[in-house]
């Protein structure tokens, strides 16, 4: 391990207002920190060493300096907010305020908010494209998908345009979740209400190659509705972008979708209220917090099956995050307020390593590794 080098991981706690954070080289509690009320989302600068809490009963978002593992500011945002996403250049993140029928954006170089957008009626999840260009919004109380074009960061404009409403779709009943692919050219978004998974294709960049060589492409279309299981709820991508997977909590089951020809592969068993996954940088493998049954599943994506082996972890498994080499698997039980560390490297199967404490209702992890500065 190189000199300097700390990892740490991060995981809110609703009902404690607080901040969990693990420090993953000695896998001890490092420390807890005192955050807004109700703290449901957590997200990580791509590019420097800040977490970012969504405090909903508080409608704020606060700091973490993640070299000091101190809070170092506290950003007002609108009512009710619940998810945050930041972009690929580290200096702007989108809030999605389920209260306030609205979404922020954030200037993180200066941690304030710059402007603010209307959405559909409350607003769930958001996610910016890799590419920048795009924000996809989930509203959960109008059924429906908005569709945002995002001017490029420039640090040189005195005044950022806001975000404008490209597109909008309904027939989404229960719009949560969302996934894009890695080349910004699909959107998958779950429809909890309808056991549904929506596919809408993102509109090419004007003057892109895509755009050139077919002129349809410069709009967003829906493409198609996916009959997966009952109550889907999250959706895990491949990093490579070819399969996204389904967890449907009301059928135990997992939807296997192929990004390429926008179709269910197959419905499978996977325990009992299957509510989040994650897959392995080498693409190979799945693994599921199986809430109900305070376990973890795997399924090898190669093979196209349910691996015989489950990880006991606490009680109610859910959010699920790698360390930094993906030697550790760390599952948030939400009931039994602690974090299962899982080894998933090496030639033995994976097993439950050690318990580390968190605090009443955790919901959420972030992973930070932080190399000393030259």
């Amino acid at each position: 391990m190189p000199a300097g080098y700390r990892e740490f991981a991060y995981i809110s706690n609703g009902s404690s207002n607080t901040v969990t954070v693990l420090d993953l080289v000695y896998l001890r509690q490092d420390r807890t920190l005192q955050v807004g009320i109700n703290p449901t989302n957590l997200a990580a600068n791509p590019v420097r060493n800040e977490i970012y809490v969504v405090n909903t009963q508080s409608g704020t978002v606060s700091v973490i300096d993640a070299e000091t593992n101190r809070v170092a500011a506290t950003i007002p945002v609108h009512r009710l907010p619940t998810f945050l996403s930041v972009d690929s250049t580290g200096h702007r993140a989108y809030v999605a305020n389920s209260g306030s029928n609205t979404f922020s954006i954030l200037d993180l170089d200066r941690r304030r908010q710059i402007a603010v957008a209307g959405t559909g009626e409350q607003p769930n999840v958001d996610r910016i494209s890799p590419d920048g260009r795009t924000l996809v919004v989930t509203n959960r109380g109008s059924n429906s998908v908005s569709v945002f074009d995002v001017p490029p960061y420039n640090p040189a404009q005195a005044h950022e345009p806001p975000p404008h409403l490209r597109a909008a779709f309904p027939g989404c009943p229960g719009a949560s979740d969302v996934a894009i692919l890695p080349d910004s050219s699909k959107a998958f978004i779950v429809c909890s209400s309808g056991h549904q998974v929506m596919a809408v294709g993102l509109a090419a960049a004007p003057g892109s190659w895509a755009a050139r060589q077919n002129p349809a492409l410069m709009t967003d279309h829906m493409l198609t509705l996916l009959d997966v299981g009952k109550i889907p709820v999250h959706l895990a991508m491949k990093p490579d972008g070819g399969e996204i997977f389904v967890s449907n909590f009301g059928s135990d089951s997992i939807s296997e979708i192929s990004t390429p020809t926008n179709e269910v592969g197959g419905t499978y068993a996977i325990g009992n209220r299957p509510v989040r996954g994650i897959v392995s940088r080498d693409n190979s493998t799945l693994w599921i917090a199986n809430f109900g049954a305070d376990s973890i599943a795997l399924y090898s994506i190669d093979d196209g099956r349910v691996e015989p082996v489950g990880i006991h972890t606490g009680s109610a498994p859910d959010a699920l995050a790698f360390s930094e080499d993906e030697h550790l698997l760390l599952a948030a039980d939400a009931h039994s307020g602690d974090v299962a560390v899982i080894r998933t490297g090496g030639t033995a199967l994976p097993t439950l390593f050690t318990m580390l404490p968190a605090g009443n209702l955790p919901n959420a992890i972030v992973v930070k590794a932080i190399r000393k500065k030259p």
